[in-house]
């Protein structure tokens, strides 16, 4: 796909006061940070440890490879190393990366997509070691792929349920889609293809309002398919727009362009994407709901930002619009700029060994709120490396 900058917007963002693109110099900056507080997080965790977030001390917080956020820790030491290079960093991503496959003995759900795609992903990606990742990533997608029920046309995120929810789905499914995508591609197994594109074609469907919000979760009939209720489990209220549910969608169909060219899901990531600009404050960082009722004293929730920011740089290389594109990479700019104040980026030493400060988690359940998540370190870094990436083709 081309992308359509303008020569002089491109003359804009990559002139700072030094001569550098100041998104370019604050890369710099936090790979430098990123590489001493992820070796120091390593030298902490215990065999089977991932890194979740922090306690209520300020201490780090700590999982095993059965939490979703399991892929996230190793996924960041791949961008470490890709922005990098230093050998050090090659070997404790593998460290951290080859347990995971232990997963594929374990009952999963639709997280194992975030779990092995983030870090045996970003393996195959960087490395193309078909030994020793190939045949795990593709034996994940087909564990993946089997989630997909023919009569509701997408895949079930949890076996467990509440409420009287029969067939649940939630809006973060859309993330996984590249695990199978991919895995078809590496494979040559089709069907894996197509149950991504069965999945996002269903949750372009049912799962947004009119003006491009979505919910968090549909509960549908397994048997007949049809739409059981529409709920925002995570979020202020079931009509609200979570924006971490909102993040998850702007990067899931952006994604499925990219994979697939079928204009549909360019087109919704685009109206994604403005609706979503539409909501956000002057510095770009969002709130943690879009409708939370004490805006503008609200939590901000960096994660959100941080998917946000990772999604609207590749959605400016697919558009065609040229004003959309140049609207899409100087919000990511804005936000990305605005993590590296001291408000959001942490000093070394602090935050538990995490880059980002001001996540919120769960609000309803008042889980993880205002603190460190691993999954906010990891699209900041993505993001910060697609920028630079970007940057350079120019």
């Amino acid at each position: 796909m081309k992308r359509f900058l303008t020569a002089a917007f491109v003359a804009i963002i990559i002139t700072g006061c030094s001569g550098k693109d100041p998104v370019s110099e604050l890369a710099d900056k936090v790979f430098t940070l990123a590489q001493q507080q992820y070796t120091d997080m390593d030298a902490s965790l215990q065999e089977g440890e991932y890194p979740r977030t922090t306690h209520k001390d300020g201490t780090l917080r700590t999982s095993d490879m059965g939490w979703w956020c399991s892929g996230f820790y190793p996924g960041a030491l791949w961008y470490i190393y890709e922005y990098t290079g230093d050998r050090s960093m090659l070997e404790l991503a593998w460290k951290h990366t080859l347990p995971l496959k232990d997963l594929l003995d374990r009952h999963t759900d639709h997280d194992i997509g975030f779990q092995i795609d983030c870090s045996f992903g970003n393996a195959l990606r960087l490395t193309g070691d078909s030994t020793a990742v190939v045949p795990v990533y593709v034996a994940a997608a087909r564990k993946l792929a089997a989630r997909l029920n023919p009569a509701t046309g997408v895949t079930l995120s949890w076996d467990w349920v509440r409420k009287d929810w029969r067939y649940p789905v939630i809006i973060d499914n859309m993330m996984n889609l590249e695990l199978l995508t991919n895995a078809a591609r590496i494979s040559g197994d089709t069907t894996l293809r197509s149950a991504a594109v069965t999945h996002a074609n269903t949750t372009l469907k049912n799962h947004f309002r009119p003006d491009w919000s979505s919910w968090h979760l549909l509960d549908y009939d397994p048997v007949t398919g049809e739409v059981r209720s529409k709920e925002t489990v995570q979020g202020h209220a079931d009509g609200s727009a979570w924006a971490r549910g909102q993040a998850w969608a702007l990067y899931g169909y952006t994604m499925m362009y990219r994979e697939t060219g079928m204009a549909e899901y360019l087109n919704a990531a685009e109206n994604i994407g403005e609706m979503i600009i539409r909501h956000l404050p002057e510095d770009g960082i969002p709130y943690w709901d879009f409708n939370a009722p004490d805006i503008p004293d609200a939590l901000r929730d960096a994660s959100a930002g941080a998917i946000m920011a990772s999604a609207f740089i590749e959605l400016s290389t697919l558009t065609e619009k040229a004003s959309a594109a140049e609207t899409y990479l100087e919000t990511a700019r804005r936000q990305l700029l605005t993590f590296g104040t001291d408000e959001y980026l942490a000093a070394y030493g602090e935050n538990g060994g995490f880059l980002l400060k001001h996540c919120v988690g769960n609000m309803p359940e008042n889980g993880e709120i205002d603190v460190p998540l691993s999954y906010a370190d990891y699209y900041f870094l993505e993001a910060l490396v697609r920028y630079v990436t970007l940057m350079e083709k120019d």
